[in-house]
């Protein structure tokens, strides 16, 4: 399944639009994991702990925004967007959506 955050793909053409798709998840950090990041913090930089999990968040929200679009009879989504958001303390959504479609490559003329 090709997936784009453009409108359109370069070679293709949009032959059905389908429809809005979604997928998202919340996580958390476990006490360990908090235990790290805040030990990260004290020094400054890239806090690990919480970029991994926010990695392996985008990755699961992608492959249910995909799950969904193949369920529909998609083979591409296109406009593909990503939100982080806090919901409540040390939880975070992850939520990617765009729309299905079934594209073709387009016809070459010479």
């Amino acid at each position: 399944m090709l997936i784009a955050t453009t409108p359109g793909v370069p070679g293709y053409r949009i032959k059905r639009v389908i429809g809005i798709v979604h997928g998202m998840t919340a996580r958390t950090r476990g006490i360990g994991g908090r235990f790290l990041a805040s030990i990260q913090t004290a020094f400054g930089g890239e806090v690990s702990a919480f970029t991994r999990e926010l990695e392996k968040a985008k990755s699961e929200a992608i492959e249910r925004m995909k799950d969904e679009a193949r369920k529909l009879g998609a083979n591409a989504v296109i406009g593909v967007d990503l939100e982080t958001t806090e919901v409540f303390e040390a939880v975070v959504l992850v939520s990617a959506h765009g729309t299905a479609v079934e594209i073709e490559p387009e016809e070459k003329t010479e």
